[in-house]
């Protein structure tokens, strides 16, 4: 089992969600928390329950779309002497629009901050992860980065190419465990700030997402698994079923996907 206590994890998008829920939970097992998001006074908010738990918390604000943010990250993090044994790539917005009812600004946005941030930030930090004897990487992917679906095409094609991306990474360096963290329906507020073809906000709950698992079970789920280095954990309810259909019979997947509503 990984050892916890005493050690620091960096956290992107540790302000809401499932960020601020796996936050708590590293805390509880006294881990030091490095808080990143844009959204300052919520990351000091954390900051605070964190450390009523008896651990240090840091802060810094991170825009994953910013290259510049997240060299300001690194000099933070370098100049303070932190060193991260975990860091879990928890940031990313999500999408409710046709194909070609998105302008490629939004595959851009959607693509910038959900792989192309969370890999320029893990070069920046190579210093730290090359020289360590071990180091974890926590990468929160989605349910829908294992196929496509109507109305997230970018956002399943940023998600598809972290697993791309982490798994050619960790069998280049065997010290570093990465750990897929596979969520489905999580009762956040992901949908909400889903991005629409025009770049607007959705700024609505999906019925399923409302009735999705709630943030703190799927934060202990996730954190046992990180505790058991596992290389990847689906996480939610009956959705995952749709994982294994599209594995053994595609054909059914298909049949299901295309009956999601455009509207």
């Amino acid at each position: 089992m990984v050892e916890f206590k005493d050690k620091l994890v960096l956290i992107t998008g540790a302000g809401s969600g499932i960020g601020e829920a796996l936050a708590y939970q590293f805390a509880q097992k006294g881990t030091n928390v490095l808080l990143t998001g844009r959204r300052r006074a919520n990351l000091e908010k954390v900051k605070v329950e964190c450390e009523k738990l008896g651990v240090k918390g840091y802060v810094c604000e991170l825009d994953l779309e910013q290259y510049s943010s997240i060299d300001s990250l690194v000099e933070y993090i370098d100049s303070n002497g932190l060193n991260p044994n975990f860091i879990v790539l928890n940031a990313g917005i999500s999408q409710r629009a046709l194909t070609f009812d998105s302008d490629f600004s939004v595959d851009q946005k959607l693509m910038n901050t959900n792989y192309f941030g969370s890999v320029y930030l893990i070069k920046k930090l190579r210093h730290h992860l090359i020289g360590a004897p071990k180091a974890h990487i926590a990468v929160n992917t989605s349910i829908s980065g294992l196929f496509g679906f109507p109305l997230r095409s970018a956002y399943c094609a940023s998600k598809r190419a972290l697993f791309g991306f982490f798994e050619s990474l960790a069998l280049e360096y065997p010290h570093i465990k990465v750990t897929f963290i596979i969520p489905g329906r999580i009762r956040t507020e992901i949908s909400r700030s889903a991005v629409l073809g025009d770049g607007s906000k959705f700024g609505e709950m999906d019925p399923g997402q409302a009735n999705g698992m709630d943030v703190t079970k799927c934060a202990k789920i996730a954190i046992k698994a990180i505790a058991k280095e596992k290389h990847k954990k689906l996480i939610g309810g009956t959705e995952l079923l749709m994982a294994y259909i599209y594995k053994y019979t595609p054909w059914l997947y298909y049949i299901l996907a295309r009956k999601v509503s455009a509207h």
